[in-house]
């Protein structure tokens, strides 16, 4: 059984060049330690900071630095544009009725990339 997720937990981006780590409001009042996330908790910035370097072309950003640098890849700082919420979620464990965020979960990021969940920032509760 997965893990539930909370603030800390280590996030990768499979275009970011560096983990970055969550970030959650203590308004859920669910606590864990530290307070416990919910498929809701995808604001970038807010919740999701950026990883580095986004090294994607369907980014506009990296696009336009790799034209300008004649074919020549060229990361820029990340940017997550994350229009939906994290994937699947919990079936059953509910936080202010929305599904808990468990270790499985994922988001995508508009320029393609993949945000998995490296370490769940806790390893005491499990959540199906």
């Amino acid at each position: 059984m997965p893990m539930l997720v909370c603030t800390g937990a280590q996030l990768q981006c499979s275009f970011g060049a560096s983990p970055s780590a969550l970030a959650v409001p203590p308004a859920h009042q669910v606590m864990t330690g530290p307070p416990a996330a919910t498929i809701m908790d995808n604001i970038p910035i807010t919740n999701v900071p950026p990883f580095g370097m986004c090294s994607t072309e369907s980014n506009p950003a990296v696009a336009a630095a790799t034209a300008a640098a004649g074919g020549a890849m060229t990361p820029v700082p990340c940017m997550p544009v994350l229009t939906a919420p994290w994937t699947p979620g919990s079936p059953t464990v509910m936080i202010g009725n929305l599904p808990a965020l468990n270790q499985t979960s994922m988001l995508t990021c508009s320029w393609g990339g993949v945000i998995q969940i490296l370490s769940p920032g806790e390893f005491t509760v499990q959540v199906p």
